[in-house]
């Protein structure tokens, strides 16, 4: 079973045959764009000021295991 062997996968190949075991790529693949759904457009609300921070907390800095 191998090259010589007509009805395996490798012996098709070898003898340039297609059937069950090696079927052919088909030439046309159909892709079709998905539904879009047509949505009625709201107004958009006026974007709200954001509060501003009162403090900053100053960051921390790790100490290293040798100063431990």
């Amino acid at each position: 079973m191998g090259k010589g062997d007509k009805k395996t996968r490798r012996g098709k190949v070898t003898a340039g045959s297609y059937g069950k075991t090696r079927p052919r790529k088909s030439g046309t693949v159909k892709v079709t764009a998905p539904k879009v759904e047509a949505k009625a457009e709201k107004p958009k609300k006026a974007a709200k000021p954001k509060e501003e921070v009162a403090e900053e907390k100053p960051k921390t800095t790790r100490k290293k295991k040798t100063e431990e």
